[in-house]
């Protein structure tokens, strides 16, 4: 059995042997066809001590010593609460201009998308406050080892809704407040002329208050008209239950109008300056010898000047830039807390959860493990030299021994 063994021992050393010197020919110089890459194989070799280098090291490390880890703990409490202050004030804005958008409303086109605005704003405040008031709790209990391990379970779940949630509505609701008062100028110009189309339709069935509000906009905000009171001469805001169909006067105008309109150069007494030193002119506005002492080229003495559209533009624009300016100063708030927390929780992970413990700390954003996989997608995604199927080169079989003649 000894002899056997030797003798089926050499015969594998040889076949070893054999399969060497067949893959030490198919590497000789000259081969034109070989798929193996020499000239990138050195290359990987410094790829691979730099992953070495990286696999333990964290993203974005930060070293914490005791006093920095008190520093960084209460300045994040005084961070959160100005955060949740600033999410209570795009409460309060938000608020405001969803009130002003329900009496507001019946101006703008039916397809206009302004009311998002502040809706988006709302729930993204919302989401503020709460990541505000979680950075005070938790910025607080971390300054205190018998309060923080309450925290250390829900902290990473928290930080991670704040980032996703909160941060995805505040960009979003930011993105409205930037495009979204483009569009009003359109919206406030077809739905001012379909308000003002409807000023005589007391009695029709969804226009019966037409009336008061038109009047109340421009008795609040000292308008007259789209653009001007002018405007109010190409419509007919008389209702025709108020009209003489038998007056001369009335059906002269009637017939004259292409549409059967009753137009006239007149203005509703919401358009009449109550500053005016003079009764109020409602009528024949255009004819210079009805009113002789009154000049059509300064209405300001009589009529509101401004259209609605004008101001109601500038009102709604200003309105979203303050709720605009807000979004932009709570997503950076948010973002320091958020950043803050998360140095904070992995700090204290390294310690145990006792922010005054002996020693330095480390603390990240994302663990050794992210980079690892990078890396690794990295390495696998084309670093390596890959021979295409067609390219590569048939495999050659080596000689066979008849180890019956040996």
């Amino acid at each position: 059995m000894g002899g056997c063994s030797g003798y089926w021992g050499r015969g594998w050393e040889d076949a070893q042997g054999i399969g060497v010197r067949v893959a030490l020919a198919q590497l000789k110089p000259g081969r034109a066809d070989s798929a193996s890459c020499p000239s990138q194989l050195p290359s990987l070799t410094p790829l691979h001590s730099l992953g070495q280098r990286w696999e333990m090291a964290p993203v974005l490390p930060l070293v914490l010593p005791l006093q920095p880890r008190i520093r960084l703990a209460q300045g994040l409490w005084l961070l959160s609460w100005l955060l949740a202050l600033a999410g209570g004030v795009i409460l309060l804005c938000s608020g405001h201009l969803l009130v002003q958008l329900r009496h507001l409303g019946t101006f703008l086109a039916p397809s206009c998308q302004f009311p998002v605005l502040p809706q988006a704003a709302l729930a993204a405040g919302a989401v503020a406050l709460g990541t505000g008031l979680v950075g005070v709790g938790a910025s607080r209990a971390s300054l205190n080892a018998a309060l923080y391990p309450p925290w250390r379970g829900v902290l990473g779940p928290l930080l991670v809704a704040g980032t996703a949630g909160g941060g995805g509505l505040l960009v979003v609701a930011l993105g409205l407040a930037l495009a979204l008062p483009g569009s009003l100028d359109e919206a406030l110009e077809e739905g001012l002329v379909t308000a003002l189309a409807h000023y005589k339709d007391t009695e029709v069935p969804g226009h019966c208050q037409a009336k008061r509000l038109v009047d109340e906009l421009q008795l609040r905000y000292h308008c007259c008209g789209r653009h001007g009171y002018k405007d109010w001469f190409g419509v007919q805001w008389v209702s025709s239950r108020y009209l003489d169909p038998g007056d001369r006067d009335v059906a002269d105008r009637i017939q004259s109008n292409v549409e059967g309109l009753y137009l006239t150069d007149g203005v509703p007494f919401s358009c009449c300056n109550p500053h005016s030193p003079r009764p109020c002119l409602q009528n024949r506005l255009s004819d210079s010898y009805a009113h002789p002492l009154f000049d059509p080229r300064q209405p300001n003495q009589n009529l509101w000047t401004q259209g609605c559209h004008e101001v109601l533009l500038e009102h709604l624009q200003d309105l979203a830039g303050t709720l605009g300016s807000m979004l932009a100063v709570t997503f950076l708030l948010q973002a320091l807390v958020l950043l803050g927390l998360r140095y904070l929780q992995t700090a204290l992970e390294g310690l145990g959860g006792v922010i005054d413990a002996g020693g330095e700390t480390q603390g990240y954003l994302f663990p050794s493990g992210l980079k690892d996989m990078l890396k690794t997608a990295w390495l696998q995604g084309g670093v390596a030299c890959r021979p295409a199927p067609e390219e590569a080169p048939p495999a050659e079989a080596p000689p066979k021994e008849d180890l019956s003649e040996a």
